[in-house]
Parts: C-alpha cells; sequence; structure tokens
C-alpha cells in the first residue's frame, strides 16, 4: 500500500436521501478504501460521507502530533454534520475506523445501526503495547511491504503512508484501551464483517469484539477470501451488499418508505 497519485485521500461527500452513512477510514490509510462501498450505498439512494481523520492524507510526521482525542472529536463533528443533513445516520468503519465507530456508539446509544469491518480493537502487532516507550527511540517504522490482500488490483483503491508513526501508534493503544472498556456501553444494532485471511487484526478481534458489545441485535459475518481491508479486496462487493441489507433491515419504517433503491 502507497501514496497512489490517481487517488485523493481527501474526505468526500456524496449527496443523497434522508438516510445517511458515515464511514471511517482506518489507522494510516484514507477515505478512498471506503469509497467503494460508499458509491454503492449512493447509487441506492443514501447520502454518505468519508472524513479524512486528523494526521491522515498528509505526512507521518503530522500523524505523530495527533492524540486518540483528535480522531475521536473529528467522527462526532462529522457524525453531527451527517444528521444535520439527513433524519437518520449509520455508522460504519474499518479497521481503527471501526474502533472509532464503537466509540460513537457508546456514546450515541441513539444511533439506528453500525457495520465493524475487520474491528481492530485487538490488534495482531504484539509491539504496539511496547510504544509508550520505543516511540521514543524510533518515531516512525517502515511497513513490511507484505500484503494479506486476495486481489491484485484490490491496492489501488488505498491511498495509506509506507510507515507507521510510532507516537500515533502508542495514541491507538490509548484508544484500544478505551473502547474495549466502552464496548458493554454499546447497545445499538451491530453487524461485525472479518475476514478469516487477514493478517492485521489479531485472530479472535471480530469474535470478541462480538461476544463484549452490549448489544442485543448483533451478527458475525466472516468472509473466507478477502484481506484486512475487506471494503476494497475480493469480496468487496459482498461487503456492500451486506451493508447495505443491515441497514435496510434497521430503518424506520418512513425511512424505509423515502429510501431510493
Amino acid at each position: 500500500m502507497t501514496r497512489h497519485s490517481h487517488l485523493d485521500p481527501s474526505a468526500f461527500l456524496l449527496e443523497g436521501g434522508p438516510v445517511g452513512v458515515l464511514l471511517i477510514h482506518g489507522f494510516t490509510g484514507s477515505p478512498p478504501e471506503m469509497r467503494l462501498v460508499g458509491d454503492v450505498l449512493h447509487q441506492r439512494g443514501f447520502t454518505v460521507s468519508g472524513p479524512l481523520l486528523p494526521g491522515h492524507g498528509t505526512t507521518t510526521e503530522d500523524m505523530n502530533d495527533v492524540r486518540w482525542t483528535d480522531w475521536t472529536d473529528h467522527v462526532e463533528r462529522a457524525l453531527a454534520d451527517l444528521e444535520a443533513r439527513c433524519e437518520k445516520v449509520f455508522v460504519g468503519g474499518l479497521s481503527m475506523g471501526s474502533v472509532l465507530t464503537l466509540h460513537l456508539a457508546a456514546h450515541h446509544p441513539e444511533l439506528p445501526g453500525i457495520v465493524t469491518y475487520s474491528p481492530a480493537v485487538w490488534p495482531a502487532d504484539r509491539l504496539i503495547y511496547l510504544t509508550p516507550v520505543l516511540k521514543h527511540m524510533i518515531h516512525k517504522k517502515p511497513k513490511s511491504g507484505q500484503s494479506d490482500l486476495t486481489d491484485p488490483e484490490a491496492d489501488r483503491h488505498l491511498w495509506s503512508y509506507d510507515e507507521n508513526p510510532s507516537f500515533a501508534a502508542h495514541e491507538l493503544l490509548r484508544l484500544l484501551r478505551q473502547v474495549r472498556r466502552l464496548l458493554p456501553r454499546v447497545t445499538c444494532p451491530i453487524i461485525v464483517i472479518h475476514s478469516n485471511h487477514h493478517t492485521s487484526i489479531h485472530p479472535d478481534s471480530a469474535r470478541l469484539t462480538y461476544e463484549y458489545v452490549g448489544s442485543a441485535d448483533k451478527e458475525l459475518v466472516t468472509l473466507h477470501n478477502s484481506g484486512h481491508c475487506i471494503t476494497v479486496d475480493s469480496e468487496w462487493e459482498t461487503v456492500a451488499e451486506t451493508t447495505y441489507e443491515f441497514i435496510q433491515a434497521h430503518m424506520c419504517s418512513r425511512c424505509a418508505f423515502l429510501q431510493i433503491e
């Protein structure tokens, strides 16, 4: 994954109907990784917002200056902006974006539903737990260059830093610890979508997220031919359709009547 020149890492807003969907990208990533799913939802009549998180889309040095509360504050504002446009707003996020989605849901029980794609509540890389010390010695660490994507064209939809910023990784760890404690407070409908082929999150992260949330209405969907970035990989169309079906199932009757298919 790299900074592809044909992609614009900026935020996007796709104007549509009275139901909105907030799609949050992952750590070191950018809104293009949410665009394929966003375009499908927009074509079905939804208003779709893909914010650019602070420290992303520029340089890793910028990201190292960000605190985890900058991310949570930003998505709070993005949610409020979309709620000002729409009658009802669903939220979905990929990887760290799913962690921010869970944080929002814990503080907004009125949300009609959330979608967590490859939830990174428990990461695979244990080095993240050493970042409080390591960040002072190594400010950024090159990514391995290895990819778990199964579609060779999937990378063309990703704009991401080539390095992991260490100070930002420590802020991610702080965010993860906050959200783990908050999981029982997530009570809105939730669908957890992940792949058993990914390498970026702990193999049990999706299952644990599903088990620990307080929602009575919850579903766990496992894919078998995708890497971590399931929103752009081989099964992205399944991901988009599953997202659409979840939203349709959790809209009020009036909103469902207004929805354009």
